[in-house]
């Protein structure tokens, strides 16, 4: 694989993917690299100091291994440490996530707006600011996930528990009223058809995956860091924790398995 124009692309886990198929669907020759720190995933119930150290360490290495330009796939973790990599790397493009409020303002007709997150971006400074801009004119419900990362992280995307577990999450959104919901951490596309199964049809799901996709292209056009678009560019996975597990996990969240190395950083 040609790395020299790869995107260095991590979350805490493999929810991530759900970014990493919106950026290969809309850049198909651009080289990509995807870490999943599986080793300590969930980074919404870390300390932001350890998420930061982290994330430090995570693009370091993909900049050892070529990345030009670096997608933060996690809500949690770009809370917590996107402005310490702009920081650090001043020069390189960086794209982070961010819980879709703007357009599920815009999209509510009942004035309610739910989020789904992780508790460590339901808590963060990045939440509550983007909340204090765009959600002065609705109601938002918060919605902490714990147990749903995990659930996800093994494979059970219409397990019974699963089902059980994402059912008491929702409710409290319904019961408010709520007609747009926020798929508020990387993770949670992979359960959207479960989520469309249970819900109402007048309930919206919003996430931000491609939205992440068209401004990384933007910016790799602005810095001429574009790929050709001559055939499909290779992808490079990693992982902190068992590499096995991950790649049990990658033919139901990627569509094909794939070999997967592991990362000791």
């Amino acid at each position: 694989m040609n790395e020299s124009r790869a995107v260095g692309v991590f979350d805490s886990g493999v929810g991530g993917l759900s970014v990493l198929r919106e950026i290969h669907a809309r850049l198909p020759g651009q080289a990509l690299i995807y870490l999943a720190d599986s080793a300590h995933v969930p980074y919404g119930e870390k300390s932001p100091e350890f998420i930061r150290e982290r994330c430090r360490r995570i693009a370091a290495f993909l900049l050892e291994k070529g990345a030009c330009a670096l997608v933060l796939a996690c809500n949690t973790a770009t809370a917590a440490a996107i402005a310490d990599l702009r920081a650090a790397y001043p020069q390189l493009p960086i794209v982070g996530m961010e819980p879709a409020l703007k357009p599920a303002v815009q999209a509510t007709r009942s004035g309610v707006v739910g989020v789904l997150a992780t508790t460590g971006t339901l808590r963060s400074a990045k939440f509550a600011a983007l909340l204090e801009q765009v959600g002065r004119d609705v109601k938002v419900v918060m919605q902490p996930c714990p147990g749903l990362v995990e659930r996800i992280e093994a494979g059970e995307l219409a397990s019974a528990e699963t089902r059980a577990l994402l059912a008491a999450l929702v409710a409290p959104l319904l019961a408010a009223g709520c007609d747009t919901l926020i798929l508020g951490c990387t993770h949670y596309p992979f359960i959207r058809p479960l989520l469309e199964d249970m819900l109402p049809a007048s309930v919206s799901l919003v996430d931000t995956g491609a939205a992440v996709a068209r401004r990384l292209q933007g910016l790799l056009a602005e810095r001429g860091l574009l790929a050709g678009e001559a055939g499909e560019a290779g992808v490079r996975f990693w992982s902190s924790g068992e590499p096995r597990r991950m790649s049990a996990v990658l033919p139901l969240l990627w569509g094909h398995a794939a070999r997967v190395d592991f990362f000791a950083g």
